[in-house]
């Protein structure tokens, strides 16, 4: 959740690299040996600098907007060693700022979902590049305003009818949560009940958390055939600039995350081994 802005959440990225000019003028020499060889070496730098300025830019998204559940007989969390149910999610994968812009494949985030009848499972795979926690919370491990730290976010709306309500779930890199029941003016603890194991492997720059949500806080009737809307977030850093990814883009002036109209879609496959 992105409670307290500032007034600057962009950060600074490094200019592109100019692209280099060929100045010789093949059609001037007589050698026909030497306009093949610059036609040649024409072709050949041309892909260069455009390898160079796509390189760093392309987004490392692999979803056109929608995130499929796919269904588990239930699994015990363990971010360190994965259930094989896992496998058989397709993440998705963003590291775009909130406006869809400035990915960063360093803070890269990868998310799968799995669900049974009585569970929703997320799994969130972070690389980061600074870490940045709290080191106080509940003795349950809640801790309020948890997102002027580093997080991993997930907003679900179970209801699309209810534009303005949601669920706001949020993992820290050192297990600390928060969850938020969001309605026009108000949000209120969920008190979903959630479960969570986190692992983080500080030489490979990466955080990962595992999360097992009550069905019956997300809704009172589950139903694998109906279209939820979602959408998953990534903030690190302790002050301004910070980083705030966004799987879809909010497009606002200004970070912000609470934007329905810019979730995507989740759907749960349905499967008769469930």
């Amino acid at each position: 959740m992105i409670g307290k802005i500032g007034q600057h959440g962009r950060e600074n990225y490094p200019k592109l690299a100019v692209k280099p000019s060929f100045l010789q003028d093949a059609e001037a020499l007589g050698n026909p040996a030497m306009r093949v060889f610059l036609t040649w070496a024409v072709l050949l730098f041309s892909t260069i600098p455009m390898m160079s300025q796509t390189s760093p830019t392309t987004p490392c998204s692999t979803s056109p907007g929608e995130i499929i559940a796919s269904p588990t007989r239930g699994i015990a969390l363990n971010a360190a060693r994965p259930a094989t149910d896992w496998e058989s999610a397709t993440p998705v994968t963003f590291c775009s700022d909130w406006q869809g812009k400035n990915p960063d494949p360093g803070r890269e985030t990868r998310v799968r979902v799995l669900w049974s009848r009585d569970t929703l499972y997320l799994r969130f795979e972070c690389r980061y590049r600074e870490l940045h926690v709290f080191a106080d919370s509940d003795p349950n491990g809640r801790r309020d305003h948890l997102w002027d730290r580093d997080v991993a976010e997930a907003f679900l709306q179970p209801d699309p009818s209810h534009p303005g309500a949601y669920k706001e779930f949020e993992i820290s890199p050192n297990g600390l949560w928060i969850d938020l029941d969001i309605s026009p003016g108000a949000k209120p603890d969920l008190k979903s009940g959630l479960q969570r194991s986190v692992v983080l492997d500080e030489s490979a720059h990466t955080w990962t958390a595992e999360l097992a949500i009550p069905m019956k806080a997300l809704t009172s009737a589950f139903d694998p055939t109906a279209v939820w809307r979602a959408n998953f977030y990534r903030v690190e850093g302790k002050e301004e600039p910070r980083g705030y990814y966004a799987w879809r883009s909010t497009n606002t002036p200004e970070p912000n995350f609470h934007v329905p109209s810019a979730f995507g879609q989740l759907r749960f496959a349905i499967s008769d081994k469930k």
